[in-house]
């Protein structure tokens, strides 16, 4: 089985966990639209059997992989530098700005994912009163998804990845409790954890560049 077929029966299986009413769950994965486009899209990129060094990132956002479900890839980029069409209106999120510049820097998509596969630590983004919710944020979602979570970094893991190194998409929380998962589980022996996007383009704007610039020599030093 390809990398590829193995991608698209994770997110073909994903089942969404009971949550609070005042919480909104981001579930692109039921649309027969975003069905299409993520098969479009792992069939380009990751048709072969190799593995790949996951980069997880938080949850995916309402404007982002909340639409096209695939992590940090928004309309616009899926379109412009992915080169796969879609009938989603053409929205840009600024996380995916900085992730496509990166790529872009590092040698375009066909190099980039030929090592990487991005994912996200869970798959599905939420909201509350309208704004994007980190899985983290609140401790009564975290202890109900919790299990799950697991299940899936396993199977990423054992058919995507594998357990000696991963690259954490946003330093503080994130990486926090994704060191706490890891050394209860013990996923991967080494954690790189690297800024996130949102992070950077809000309170670093200024020095995007040098961002991206240690972004790409973090990764491109990176062995499976």
């Amino acid at each position: 089985m390809n990398t590829s077929d193995k991608i698209i029966k994770f997110y073909d299986n994903l089942r969404k966990v009971v949550t609070k009413n005042n919480i909104s769950v981001l579930d692109p994965y039921t649309n027969s639209s975003v069905k299409k486009v993520y098969r479009n899209f792992y069939n380009k990129y990751f048709d072969d059997t190799k593995k790949r060094i996951i980069l997880f990132g938080i949850n995916p956002g309402r404007l982002g992989g909340g639409i096209t479900g695939i992590p940090f890839t928004d309309p616009y980029n899926l379109k412009v530098k992915c080169g796969i069409n879609a009938d989603f209106n053409i929205k840009k999120e600024l996380s995916s700005k900085f992730i496509y510049e990166m790529i872009e820097g590092y040698g375009g998509t066909k190099m980039f994912y030929k090592k990487f596969f991005i994912s996200s630590i869970c798959p599905y983004g939420f909201t509350f009163n309208g704004k994007n919710l980190n899985y983290y944020d609140d401790n009564d979602l975290f202890n109900k998804w919790k299990n799950q979570i697991v299940k899936w970094i396993r199977f990423q893991i054992e058919n995507i990845g594998s357990n000696k190194i991963c690259v954490i998409i946003g330093k503080g929380k994130n990486q926090k409790f994704f060191e706490i998962l890891n050394k209860e589980y013990k996923f991967f022996d080494e954690i790189i954890a690297l800024p996130h996007p949102r992070w950077i383009l809000q309170y670093r704007s200024k020095e995007k560049n040098l961002y991206i610039k240690n972004y790409i020599k973090t990764l491109k030093q990176m062995k499976l």
